[in-house]
């Protein structure tokens, strides 16, 4: 399949899905949404392919939504955000494709390298095994000035204290440090980390994708019935209430007039590293 912003083939058993925005650090468009969901229904209805690997192009993983976005552009007649409704109704929008990783039969495993942050972790959170490079920087940032993660698995992923460290500071994770936690099943050098990943996804080309698929499913229904679909509805009622904290007000107006890089070094300028240890202090 041909696509502008993502990039498909299949080797062996395995479809490699890759965010193809390098330039972008593959900041999430709608576009890009729209093609990584039109990839993912092809993977999964194409009978050779066991299971898929989720990656991105360049330096990163995925820096989070392309906010130069942030309006649909369609004009005054169409949805904006300006009033709640329709900034659930956007968020929902988003969060539809974005779920394809989760309910999708085959499983995905996500190799995350670089920067993966903001809703570039909720591409992540949603597929079946997270696989991550040693140095990778995992955070949500927004949640200083902007709103919440609009899909909310953070607290299935590394438990409530975990999951409110991280999103009552908008302090990010090591990718070794993430695994240490449970955000991701194991972390690896980064110049091991594609390996390490086609070497899981091997394994499982190996067993009966009709048997991954209900393995899969058993597992997520279990999810489902400790919350996990119930509470992204409830996570993009939430993020919309997010945006009118004067805050995000103010993140928005900045952003506008001055660009969103100076708006991020505004917000980020007082936290330091930004990051969080496992153990021991945390750097400063």
């Amino acid at each position: 399949m041909q696509f502008e912003q993502v990039a498909y083939e299949v080797k062996g058993t395995t479809a490699i899905v890759t965010l193809n925005r390098p330039e972008r650090r593959n900041a999430l468009s709608g576009l890009l949404l729209r093609e990584l969901n039109a990839a993912l229904k092809e993977a999964d209805e194409y009978n050779p392919v066991h299971c898929v690997v989720l990656r991105g192009a360049g330096p990163h993983f995925c820096a989070g939504a392309d906010l130069n976005e942030y309006s649909s552009g369609r004009g005054p007649e169409y949805r904006g955000r300006a009033e709640i409704d329709d900034d659930v109704w956007r968020l929902e929008q988003g969060q539809k494709l974005r779920v394809e990783l989760f309910d999708m039969h085959k499983p995905v495993i996500a190799q995350v390298h670089g920067t993966c942050i903001g809703i570039g972790t909720e591409l992540a959170w949603f597929c079946d095994m997270i696989i991550v490079a040693d140095d990778a920087r995992i955070g949500f940032p927004p949640v200083r000035d902007l709103g919440t993660p609009p899909g909310s698995m953070w607290l299935y992923h590394c438990g409530p204290q975990w999951a409110k460290r991280l999103l009552l500071t908008g302090d990010s994770l090591s990718g070794k440090d993430a695994a240490e936690i449970g955000l991701a099943l194991k972390s690896y050098p980064a110049d091991q980390l594609e390996t390490e990943v086609m070497r899981l996804a091997d394994r499982m080309g190996l067993v009966d994708p009709h048997l991954l698929s209900a393995n899969k499913r058993l597992v997520n229904l279990g999810l489902e019935l400790m919350g996990a679909r119930t509470l992204q509805r409830i996570g993009a009622e939430i993020d919309a209430r997010g945006h009118l904290a004067p805050k995000a007000v103010a993140f928005k107006a900045h952003m506008r007039e001055h660009g969103v890089k100076s708006a991020f070094q505004k917000r980020d300028s007082a936290f330091g590293s930004g990051y969080a240890s496992v153990r021991g202090r945390d750097p400063d």
